[in-house]
């Protein structure tokens, strides 16, 4: 009986083993973006870089102004971390995920998740600023807590 069921675990290991070789066998290649035929530089601005808070209350105020109409707009932005570059792989468009303290003319904080992405710009162009955060996102764009704008 012993031999029975440990020649049975082996076989059972074995067929666990060959089938990972297989399924990494058929994984598609991964090309850099850098080396894409319209390839991306992997040159992103740092998660504090001043041109990045710009376009993040540049586009802050306008969403609240214009469509939730809260009259609440950034006072500073504090505490920058970097939590991620490139974190889904060398083959997907550059990305750096940060996160952040931000303080609210409401006298409230709040944490905020962005990422820089390469050809976020207008028209592709340059880099963007995709931003979430926690307890604004009214219409869980990002997800309960902003879980999709991190890595």
């Amino acid at each position: 009986m012993k031999t029975a069921a440990s020649g049975l675990a082996i076989l059972s290991l074995a067929m666990s083993l060959a089938q990972g070789f297989v399924a990494s066998a058929q994984a598609r290649p991964l090309t850099p973006a850098e080396q894409r035929y319209s390839p991306y530089s992997g040159s992103l601005p740092f998660c504090d870089h001043p041109k990045v808070f710009d376009e993040i209350n540049f586009g802050f105020r306008a969403r609240e102004n214009e469509y939730w109409k809260s009259g609440l707009s950034i006072v500073t932005i504090d505490r920058v971390q970097e939590i991620g570059y490139r974190a889904t792989g060398v083959d997907y468009i550059p990305r750096r995920y940060c996160k952040a303290l931000v303080f609210f003319s409401d006298h409230k904080a709040r944490e905020m998740s962005y990422s820089i992405v390469e050809g976020g710009g207008p028209i592709g162009i340059g880099w963007g600023a995709d931003w979430c955060i926690s307890g604004l996102d009214r219409n869980y764009a990002f997800g309960l807590d902003c879980r999709s704008a991190r890595p």
